[in-house]
């Protein structure tokens, strides 16, 4: 990731070199109001994105003024490093967002301008796309007058033909919902149309889905100028398949009802006006799918054409309905919490305040257990405690006493001693909760002694409900453990998401209303291939979505069984539908190769790297095997070659081509853990990034004498001080240290020549 500090320190620069422009009489940018606290968080969060952004990145400031008219300012001597960003100005947006199910897929559309750049020179130009719920992704495309970008993912395999590879900071994420991309050398003056693509989650509480799409824009990117009205879009669109009902409710924007969606499952709203500032609050929108009680469907589809998996497709959903009457399961819980030093401050501040959360709203029927683990286990009990009042005192109490950061890292002990305190008898649910930030060298040996538990016959094999903090735990270690136990698996990539993502986990642990789920009447297929393999039980807070491949004939009913909280057997049938009006390959591929990942993590096996390959290629989805290039697609004119001597016409002569240049970015995956960085006990949130050649000389330099005395004169200081010397002072003192260079040789020839005719 991007140094997030650097970014908006690099902000901050940007919009003071913005004063230096001259826009004519009565005209100014709107200046950025001053913040009214000393919270340096507030401050910071001020210019980090909270919508699309576009940003001039500026080492030289002297070329920063008006493209139409000049500013006749003072010349400003120096580069800056880091590279100032100044916000380019906006003059049209607009929005679409597609929901299926628990997934929308956006895509805005903006036009900003390079107004800040003398139109004789040029500079790279940054764009930031701020994502929402579990944002990935799939796509940027620019166009310029003379050229366009866009991005691609390439495999490894195909990584040898693309030789030129871009900065880290070219193409990465600045947060893990704002992916930044660094478009090259844009003319002054340019116009800039820019189509971003993204997919992300929607929210599920009290049966109604709430899609939030980040669109909260700064009032410095309203174009200068007298007040001038300008376009502003937004499309939304919702399908669940046929047969369902679906209400859709705006919140943040006046939004209008579609008169065109009058088939059933689908809904839409659009908001389309003139405004003089760009929007100030987020786009959120709610839908409800009403229904009392259980309900799902199942769509099937045939694959396309251009698909590299013929076989058919399937996507069957379980919503719980809108009963609040449903009775939850009796829970065992023991939760694993990693005490670590590297979850020192924040983290292990966050993890108690979650962890106390959910201990008072267990019911007085439950148990529970708290491990601590780092290279020991600290037990709050030898044996499960029942969840009573004074209980949950003493279990805070023991939690503010004992976690304390410690060296190392061991999960398997604790998590056997775990699985060990469980009962047998079948009436309650057994939940295990890990939760760590760093990665261990016997995960693989983990996930065979769960797997080797779970085959074992019980009623009620126990649920793992794993949390991973930052980007050195292997995310994908514990997403196989969640799937092989039917649990779930969520994480938080910064920790200022921790507490919240953390609480909502536990919420939708101790609303299970429906268990050990599974399908009937499938005898009639030739070949089923499901994700995940195990099926989660369904929570009150959330539905079950599954996906899969199959051969065959279709059952026209599904038959699904499980088991309520009360221990009774549960059974319905989903209809089966044949429609093209949700995508399935589309909408699950991302779900799709991230279960996948996790099984070729576990098993090791290249096939199955080969085909995540292909599917993150052919669905533009970022995986583990792939990374992102862009390519540039620049129109070039060339001259015809001719075989006589013949006098032609220029339009003749002259052809137009298109040149393609492909620069390959960093990679975009989380990895699979960093046993170093858990080892050295490096906190989540760090930086973890390879110095470029300069950038250690430079480190170097800064080293080599900054302890000969107390003051600052470090080499890096001292090259700080020299770029920002006008052009005399700077001829003047090389002058004056070539004559004590000159000096010094003649010392050291009179030391070495005249020594034998003292």
């Amino acid at each position: 990731m991007a140094d997030e500090e650097e970014f908006v320190r690099s902000v901050e620069d940007g919009i003071r070199l913005l004063k230096r422009i001259y826009f004519g009489k009565d005209r100014a940018v709107a200046p950025q109001k001053q913040q009214m606290t000393t919270e340096k968080a507030k401050l910071e969060s001020s210019y980090i994105p909270t919508s699309p952004m576009m940003y001039a990145v500026i080492e030289n400031p002297a070329m920063v003024d008006n493209p139409d008219i000049p500013s006749y300012q003072p010349h400003v001597h120096g580069k800056c490093y880091p590279p100032a960003l100044i916000p380019l100005q906006m003059n049209e947006i607009s929005v679409m967002a597609d929901c299926y199910y628990d997934t929308a897929f956006v895509t805005v559309k903006g036009s900003w301008r390079l107004h800040c750049i003398m139109t004789s020179k040029s500079c790279d130009c940054r764009i930031a796309v701020a994502m929402g719920e579990q944002g990935s992704i799939l796509g940027v495309e620019v166009e310029l007058p003379s050229k366009s970008y866009s991005t691609k993912l390439v495999a490894e395999d195909d990584e040898k033909e693309t030789k030129t590879i871009a900065k880290i900071e070219d193409g990465c994420f600045l947060k893990p919902h704002i992916f930044i991309l660094t478009i090259p050398e844009i003319d002054g003056g340019t116009y800039i149309s820019v189509t971003l693509r993204w997919s992300q989650k929607l929210l599920y509480h009290d049966s109604q889905f709430t899609l939030s799409i980040p669109y909260s824009f700064p009032e410095y990117v309203t174009p200068a100028g007298k007040k001038i009205t300008k376009k502003e879009n937004i499309k939304f669109n919702v399908n669940c398949g046929p047969g369902i009902e679906v209400l859709s409710k705006a919140i943040s924007h006046p939004f209008k009802e579609l008169d065109d969606e009058d088939e059933d499952g689908k809904s839409g709203l659009f908001y389309d006006s003139n405004v003089f500032n760009w929007s100030s609050s987020d786009v959120v929108i709610t839908y409800k799918i009403s229904s009392p009680n259980y309900h799902g469907s199942v769509l099937l589809q045939s694959p396309e054409q251009h698909d590299t998996d013929q076989r058919k497709m399937f996507s069957c959903y379980l919503f719980p309905g809108a009963l609040e009457c449903k009775k939850v399961f009796r829970k065992e819980v023991i939760f694993l919490v990693d005490i670590s030093g590297s979850m020192k401050g924040k983290p292990i501040d966050d993890t108690k305040q979650a962890l106390s959360a959910a201990l008072s709203k267990l019911d007085s029927e439950d148990l529970f257990n708290i491990i601590a683990f780092n290279s020991e286990e600290f037990l709050f009990s030898s044996s499960l405690e029942v969840a009573t009042k004074e209980a949950i005192d003493n279990a805070t109490q023991w939690i503010d006493m004992n976690f304390i950061p410690g060296d190392g890292t061991s999960i398997l002990n604790p998590l056997k001693q775990a699985i060990g305190m469980f009962s047998n008898a079948g009436e309650s649910m057994p939940i295990v909760f890990l939760i760590t930030d760093g990665a261990v060298e016997d995960e693989r040996q983990i996930c065979e002694f769960m797997k080797n538990h779970l085959t074992q016959n019980r009623t009620m094999c126990p649920r793992l409900y794993t949390f991973g903090i930052g980007l050195f735990c292997n995310h994908y270690f514990l997403r196989t453990l969640a799937m092989m136990s039917r649990g779930h698996y969520d994480a938080a990539m910064d920790v200022e998401s921790l507490e919240v993502r953390l609480e909502r986990l536990f919420s939708r642990a101790s609303s299970i209303i429906l268990a050990n789920i599974a399908f009937e009447n499938l005898d009639g297929l030739e070949e089923l291939e499901v994700y995940p393999s195990h099926i989660p039980d369904l929570s009150s807070e959330g539905p079950i979505v599954l996906s899969g491949r199959y051969q065959g004939v279709f059952p026209e009913m599904l038959k699904v069984k499980g088991i309520l909280a009360d221990t009774s057997k549960f059974s319905m049938e989903l209809k089966g539908f044949k429609s093209k009006a949700i995508p399935l390959d589309k909408a699950r591929v991302k779900q799709q190769i991230e279960i996948l990942t996790a099984q070729a993590w576990f098993t090791e096996k290249k096939d199955l790297e080969q085909k995540i390959a292909k599917m993150s290629t052919q669905n533009a989805v970022i995986s583990e095997y792939t990374r992102m290039a862009l390519v540039q697609t620049e129109r070039v004119k060339v001259i015809k070659p001719t075989a006589k001597r013949k006098v032609y016409s220029a339009d003749e002569k002259i052809e137009e081509r298109l040149v393609q240049k492909t620069v390959l970015l960093h990679f975009l995956g989380f990895g699979f853990g960093n046993l170093i960085a858990t080892i050295e006990n490096i906190p989540p949130g760090a930086i973890d990034t390879e110095d470029e050649p300069a950038e250690i000389i430079a480190k170097a330099a800064s080293n080599c004498c900054g302890k000969l005395c107390g003051l600052c004169c470090c080499c890096s200081c001292c090259i700080r001080t020299f770029s920002t010397m006008n052009h005399q002072c700077a001829i003047a003192l090389s002058q004056c240290l070539a004559a004590l260079g000159c000096l010094g040789c003649f010392v050291c020839c009179k030391y070495c020549c005249c020594e034998g005719h003292k």
